[in-house]
């Protein structure tokens, strides 16, 4: 009896996997997706067609790699979040070791102090120091924005980045919001060394995400964005009447030089996401050239306490 068209071509296939299984033929290339944008590609093609990453390795197919392991809103911004926390956590349970958990005065101040850091600690782990110092150490210059002197201090600055970096991390994307985090802390350090101020806090990177919002005030005449510009500027006072408020050691210079640099980069770059593979090309060098920069002063940091020690 003859078989049937359909029952023929099912055993004709497979005759056909087990000859290909037996005699080690390899199987016929399939097309692939992009690591970076998804996009379905050729079986042999080298670089995607749509965004023109690279199918074997780019900077956008590892920041989405590493994009998985963070929440998927806002992952810069949470990623920052951690990192203090952590840096905070080490350095809170180094100073109990030292000194053990002090609470130190009475009233206003012992709020302020609850879960203060040992100087010394903080000096190990990287504060920013007068500039002769800092040019000596200049990893100073990053860790010093993720470090924080006590508990309030990093609940505070941690609540106002998450108030105001996932909106500025939503405006720029990702990759360019971490390089403005970085980049404005750093130039608030700048200006603290130059006025001889010792200080920890990444009060002068928020303070520069402030300072991204109110250049795009500026560029944007909208009633909505001049209403957000009275805000800031009211913000703004607020922090500058809370810096001279005796004993509390805030760092204005810190906060004028974060301000300063992050309202410099609002007049420079797009307030929109990347679009173009070539505006998408330059974010992620900015937001790697940052995060390497960050995790190179941390490493710095481990090498010379080990070193010292």
């Amino acid at each position: 009896m003859p078989l049937s068209p359909r029952l023929r071509y099912k055993l004709d296939r497979t005759l056909a996997k087990f000859k290909g299984l037996f005699e080690g033929r390899e199987a016929q290339p399939r097309p692939k997706l992009c690591p970076s944008c998804g996009t379905l590609v050729g079986a042999g093609a080298t670089r995607c067609h749509q965004c023109g990453a690279s199918m074997t390795f780019s900077m956008a197919a590892a920041s989405r790699s590493i994009g998985h392991l963070l929440p998927t809103t806002s992952p810069a911004t949470y990623a920052i979040l951690g990192f203090s926390c952590i840096l905070y956590i080490v350095s809170l349970l180094w100073t109990m070791r030292l000194s053990g958990f002090e609470q130190v005065g009475g009233g206003l101040s012992a709020l302020f102090n609850l879960g203060g850091i040992n100087g010394q600690v903080l000096a190990r782990l990287g504060e920013s120091a007068p500039l002769p110092y800092n040019i000596a150490h200049p990893w100073r210059f990053v860790m010093a924005v993720f470090l924080h002197g006590s508990l309030m201090h990093i609940v505070f600055n941690m609540w106002v980045l998450l108030d105001v970096g996932p909106l500025i991390e939503e405006l720029y994307g990702s990759a360019r919001f971490l390089f403005v985090y970085v980049v404005t802390g750093i130039g608030g350090y700048v200006l603290s060394s130059l006025t001889n101020h010792v200080s920890v806090g990444g009060s002068g990177a928020i303070l520069g995400l402030i300072g991204v919002l109110l250049a795009i005030t500026f560029r944007r005449q909208s009633a909505s964005m001049r209403m957000l510009r009275n805000h800031i500027i009211q913000w703004l006072i607020y922090l500058i009447l809370i810096g001279l408020i005796p004993g509390l050691r805030v760092d204005n210079f810190a906060h004028l030089g974060g301000l300063a640099t992050g309202f410099l980069l609002g007049k420079i770059m797009m307030d929109r996401p990347p679009m173009s593979p070539e505006e998408r090309k330059r974010a992620y060098l900015l937001g790697w050239s940052a995060a390497l920069l960050t995790a190179a002063s941390f490493l710095i940091m481990i090498y010379e306490n080990f070193h010292s020690s």
